[in-house]
């Protein structure tokens, strides 16, 4: 089996220890050996890219479009192999896996444009003959720390702004899924990048994620994953006044008045909840529902829970994959445990460990009834397919009960009402705001981030991206 190795200063290195990485579906299943970065690898790979910093920052826009468009076409053209690669290591069904991927080629796609339109403002001084120069250079080594639930998209929608703003990289991926960031990496190694510009150094966040926040070479950190990840990043890079992007978790609601259509209302609280397995930040896992549908909406979502089938997310057919390992697997169970024998809340369906044809991380969707906004399964990010029903008596109970969370990233509402759906975009205390629509999915060329308890720093995606991953300067000139 091929020994997939660390990308530093455009050399592929050996780690000190290999991982081997193993496909959820079926356990017995070895996807890749993947090298292990230590610390002083991790430490060679930031001096690598501080020293092609200088020439990176100065090429042209023409040379970061064309290593940019080089790597959207190749992931674009081979998007069914990589899909089937993201479905094998990280669970999600082979749809999902393809549209990730075509996903991560439309971003690199968008920044190979960007690089193009690089632009500044030249403005008058309120000073005789003074002429003013508004201008944004990059920030230099930027250290990039991806999770396992999107493996191409959320490396793509960090790497490739990064790039195209002339900043260098040290990339550690999250260790479940170390494939499909390889295989970015290999991607974008080939397309022309100089030696040093992208270090790809894989291996554990107490080793390699702490040796990149410990360096003062390293001037600004992009995190995706746990709050209190997050929240450690942040105090290191306080200690070094290091600028800080952070997306962290959710704990959305969807909101469904009286008037909603039903069939939508069900499709975007299914496709919310429980689509990718309920491992994303932006899943609907409070279902928000008023007096008049609550028992409809009930019935029909459990209706269309029974017509899910799960197994193999390589299996045509199959509509959700398996829990990503079986460490977040004991995590949804205990979740489960919770809202049955603590919380209190009626488990209405699913929550079953299910056995398949191969050993996996198997479990059946889970949905809890008769629950307060108050209970922990309202309260805490479960990042499983576990959703929860909590009735409202009328949409301004539903709005408070929708904000009434730490976290801010998605919010939704089903509703056929322009009042409701308008003062709900207006008054949602969220990030981003869904309107008959999942909470789950958004457009690459568009700010992506949320509130409260869910980010801070910088938006991430589209033209907001810039914002990160440069500096503004300022320039005055008297001839």
């Amino acid at each position: 089996m091929e020994i997939h190795r660390n990308l530093i200063g455009g050399e592929w290195v050996a780690g000190l220890e290999l991982l081997e990485n193993i496909n959820p579906s079926n356990t017995e299943d070895v996807v890749g050996r993947y090298a292990q970065a230590d610390a002083a690898q991790t430490g060679q790979a930031i001096t690598a890219a501080k020293a092609a910093s200088p020439g990176w920052a100065r090429s042209t826009p023409q040379q970061r479009h064309d290593v940019l468009q080089a790597a959207a076409s190749e992931i674009m053209s081979r998007r069914a192999e990589l899909g089937d690669l993201l479905a094998r290591e990280e669970g999600k069904t082979l749809a999902e896996g393809i549209a990730e991927t075509a996903r991560a080629a439309q971003i690199f796609d968008f920044f190979a444009g960007e690089a193009l339109r690089l632009a500044g403002e030249l403005v008058p001084s309120i000073r005789p003959g003074v002429s003013i120069e508004i201008t944004r250079e990059p920030m230099g080594v930027v250290g990039i720390i991806t999770p396992w639930n999107f493996p191409m998209a959320i490396p793509a929608w960090k790497i490739a702004p990064a790039l195209c703003y002339g900043d260098t990289i040290v990339f550690k991926p999250a260790e479940l899924v170390p494939g499909c960031a390889w295989v970015i990496v290999d991607v974008l190694h080939r397309a022309g990048l100089p030696e040093g510009v992208l270090n790809l150094v894989m291996g554990r966040g107490a080793v390699v994620g702490e040796a990149i926040l410990d360096s003062s070479d390293v001037a600004a950190i992009s995190f995706t994953g746990s709050v209190a990840t997050g929240t450690h990043i942040a105090a290191k890079c306080a200690q070094h006044m290091r600028k800080v992007q952070l997306e962290m978790g959710g704990k959305n609601p969807l909101v469904v008045l009286d008037d909603a259509d039903l069939d939508t209302a069900v499709n975007c609280a299914i496709n919310g909840a429980y689509f990718s397995t309920g491992q994303r930040c932006t899943a609907s896992s409070r279902l928000i529902v008023t007096e008049g549908i609550h028992d409809r909406f009930v019935a029909a979502t459990i209706e269309k829970l029974r017509s899910l089938q799960v197994d193999d997310a390589r299996k045509e057919g199959t509509h959700i994959g398996p829990v990503v390992d079986q460490k977040q697997l004991d995590v949804d169970l205990a979740y489960l445990d919770v809202g049955r024998n603590q919380d209190g809340a009626k488990l209405a369906w699913g929550g079953e460990r299910l056995n398949r044809e191969t050993p996996g991380f198997y479990l059946q969707p889970a949905l809890f009834t008769e629950t307060s906004n108050t209970m922990r399964i309202n309260r805490e990010e479960i990042f499983g397919p576990v959703a929860t029903v909590i009735r409202a008596k009328d949409y301004d109970e539903a709005l408070e009960l929708a904000n009434d969370t730490t976290f801010g990233l998605s919010s939704g509402i089903c509703t056929t009402s322009l009042k409701y759906a308008s003062h709900f975009k207006r008054n949602a205390e969220a990030g981003m705001v869904m309107v008959n629509l999942p909470t789950a999915g958004v457009d690459p060329h568009v700010p992506f981030g949320g509130r409260k308890g869910s980010s801070y720093g910088s938006r991430e995606q589209g033209r907001y991206a810039a914002d990160f991953y440069t500096q503004v300067k300022t320039a005055y000139t008297l001839p």
